[in-house]
C-alpha cells in the first residue's frame, strides 16, 4: 500500500442546517446521495456550463460534528468559498476555507481507514484508492497507522496519469472546459437525473446530443516525455494539447474526430517531435475512433 500527501489539494467546509439543499442546487452531482461512507465527485459550473472548480464531497459522521468537506484544488479553494458565498443569500450555511490547517492524503494499492482524519473512497474510480483529510503534519503517522509506505506526490501523479484521470489546471483549463470534455460524465461526476443546478441545461444538451467532440484521453510514448502544454499534431493539423506526463503515460485534451481522421489516414500523432499513441481508457463508454464497442462505466 502506498500513500502520498497531495500539496495541490485544499479543503473547504460547508455546514449548517441548509448545507445539503444548498449544495444540491448548485453542483453537478446529487448531494442527497452523499453519506459519510458515500462521497461524490462534483463541480461548480458557470451559467454557460463550464467548470469553475471540481471537487470530491465527503460528509463527516454526525458524531464527529457532521458537515460537508470539499476536497478541492488548493489554488482555487478561496475562489470556491467566494462563489459559494455569492449564492448563499439567506441559506443557513457557513462556508470556510480550511486549507491552511487541513490537507489531503491519497492511499492506493490497498485498503484501510485511518483514525487520524476523515477517510473516504475516491468516487471517480475504484483503482484510485481512497483519501484522507487530515492536518498535514500527521501524514507520516497516518500512513504508518495504515501500514502504507509514504511516497512523494509524484508517485500518486504517475498512478493517476496511468489510469487516465484528468487533473484540472494541468489536463484542462478551469473556466474554459465543459464537464464532458474533462470526462466528468464518465467518472461519476454528473448526475443526469437530479434537479436543477447552475449550468445544467448546457450539460444536459451535450449528453442528450452526444455532442462532446473534445475530451481528455490517455496517450502513450516510448521516448522522453514531451513538455506539458505542447500542441499535438497529425501532419500539419493540430488535434489537441498535451497535459501531464509520467513514465511513458500522459493525458491530452484532443478532438476525437481529428484523431479519427489521423487513424484513417495512417498519420502519426506528435508533440515536440515525439510520437504519441492515443489510448482508450478502460473506464470509457464514449465512442472511440475506430471502435464501436462500449466498456462498462466506472462505478463508485
Amino acid at each position: 500500500m502506498q500513500a502520498a500527501l497531495l500539496p495541490d489539494r485544499g479543503v473547504v467546509k460547508v455546514a449548517g442546517d441548509d448545507a445539503r439543499r444548498f449544495l444540491n442546487g448548485l453542483v453537478t452531482n446529487d448531494m442527497t446521495k452523499v453519506a459519510p461512507d458515500r462521497p461524490r465527485f462534483a463541480a461548480l459550473l458557470t451559467p454557460q456550463g463550464k467548470i469553475i472548480v471540481d471537487f470530491i464531497v465527503a460528509e463527516a459522521p454526525a458524531e464527529d460534528g457532521g458537515g460537508f468537506f470539499l476536497d478541492a484544488p488548493k489554488a482555487l479553494s478561496g475562489t470556491l468559498v467566494e462563489k459559494l458565498n455569492f449564492y448563499k443569500l439567506r441559506a443557513k450555511v457557513i462556508c470556510e476555507d480550511l486549507s491552511e490547517v487541513l490537507g489531503v492524503m491519497a492511499v492506493w494499492d490497498g485498503k484501510g481507514e485511518s483514525e487520524y482524519g476523515l477517510s473516504y473512497p475516491d468516487p471517480r474510480l475504484p483503482a484510485l484508492g481512497s483519501r484522507i483529510m487530515l492536518p498535514p503534519h500527521l501524514a507520516a503517522e497516518a500512513a504508518a497507522d495504515l501500514g502504507a509506505t509514504l511516497a512523494g506526490a509524484g508517485a500518486y501523479e504517475a498512478h493517476r496519469i496511468a489510469l487516465g484521470i484528468p487533473r484540472g489546471g494541468l489536463d484542462f483549463i478551469y473556466a474554459d472546459t465543459f464537464p464532458h470534455e474533462a470526462d466528468m460524465d464518465q467518472l461519476n461526476g454528473v448526475d443526469f437525473e437530479k434537479g436543477c443546478y447552475v449550468g445544467q441545461e448546457v450539460v444536459s444538451r451535450v449528453e442528450h446530443r452526444a455532442s462532446a467532440r473534445s475530451r481528455v484521453v490517455p496517450v502513450a510514448y516510448d521516448e522522453f516525455a514531451p513538455s506539458s502544454g505542447l500542441p499535438i499534431t497529425a501532419g500539419d493539423k493540430q488535434v489537441g494539447t498535451l497535459g501531464s506526463t509520467a513514465r511513458g503515460h500522459g493525458l491530452a485534451l484532443v478532438r476525437l474526430d481529428r484523431i479519427g481522421d489521423a487513424l484513417r489516414a495512417g498519420t502519426a500523432l506528435e508533440a515536440g517531435g515525439i510520437t504519441l499513441r492515443a489510448v482508450k481508457p478502460a473506464w470509457a463508454t464514449f465512442d472511440w475512433p475506430g471502435d464501436t464497442k462500449a466498456v462498462p462505466k466506472a462505478t463508485p
